[in-house]
């Protein structure tokens, strides 16, 4: 038997830094995953781990480098774990680094914002990954869980029909989608920050001001106006996944329903996927 490929880390490494500046605070939370690829054979083979950098290790790293090094913008930590890891150990090849973002948002008291309250911003977790080797570094961002809905200009019609369909056409119907995007880097921009707001704003400008024929069509309308909006950015993969919202049938009650209530349902749900670039 032969070990074709391997790669072994440390994931669901959680910080929370707090930065301080007098009475007001600020803070970021990640979640981060550090994957090795490198000489490491011998310790899936031959029960030798004498370049096996252990995943304690990495949690370690990780946590004293964000004391040190964690900043602002979740890419430059990524690229920075990745060049350690390559710097510190010949045995790695190739560093994969993935940073989640849970998001805070301060507390408005009173109509002022707290100096050291917050609550949760959302669901939507912002996310980095981090490819580093000795000739290249990638850095790819994005979101994912981000939940959107338009409650018309939107529809779907002119689709196959067989003995198996029962979907009937419209042009007027909710478009709601948990959205998952990520974009790719080929220049490094001013600040990160900045690009990924021009990034979303474009692509949710699309998203609400445009007629929706199909999720696929929004999809790569949504993912054109990225790459416009951004010129550091080469591709974009989009993920939305139709959440879709069931009309009620009230006529046994004796009542209308035209297009007010409706049931949100999870699954089963269409999923659209795709990928634009220039």
């Amino acid at each position: 038997m032969k070990l074709i490929s391997h790669h072994y880390g440390k994931a669901k490494v959680r910080v929370l830094k707090v930065f301080r500046a007098g009475k007001v605070h600020s803070l970021k939370e990640l979640e981060a995953r550090v994957m090795l690829q490198g000489d490491f054979n011998a310790s899936f083979t031959k029960a030798d781990n004498r370049l096996v950098v252990a995943t304690d290790s990495i949690k370690n790293t990780v946590n004293c480098l964000a004391k040190e090094k964690l900043g602002e913008e979740n890419e430059a930590f990524g690229v920075l774990l990745g060049r350690h890891f390559l710097q510190t150990y010949p045995q790695v090849k190739r560093a994969e680094i993935t940073l989640i973002e849970h998001c805070w948002q301060r507390m408005s008291i009173g109509g002022k914002a707290h100096p050291h309250a917050f609550h949760e911003k959302g669901a939507a977790r912002p996310f980095t990954k981090i490819v580093a080797t000795r000739g290249k570094t990638e850095v790819e961002s994005g979101i994912e869980d981000l939940l959107v809905l338009k409650t018309t200009a939107s529809g779907f019609k002119n689709f196959v029909r067989d003995r198996f369909t029962t979907l009937p056409e419209t042009d007027d119907r909710i478009l709601a989608t948990q959205m998952r995007a990520a974009w790719t880097f080929t220049k490094t921009p001013k600040n990160y920050s900045a690009t990924h707001r021009k990034i979303m704003e474009a692509m949710l400008k699309v998203f609400a001001q445009k007629y929706s024929p199909s999720v696929q069509v929004t999809l790569f309308e949504m993912g054109e106006a990225a790459l416009k909006a951004a010129r550091e950015i080469s591709r974009i993969s989009i993920t939305m996944p139709n959440k879709h919202c069931l009309l009620i049938n009230l006529a046994p009650f004796g009542l209308q329903n035209k297009n007010e209530l409706f049931v949100p349902t999870d699954e089963p749900h269409g999923q659209i996927e795709a990928t634009v670039v220039r």
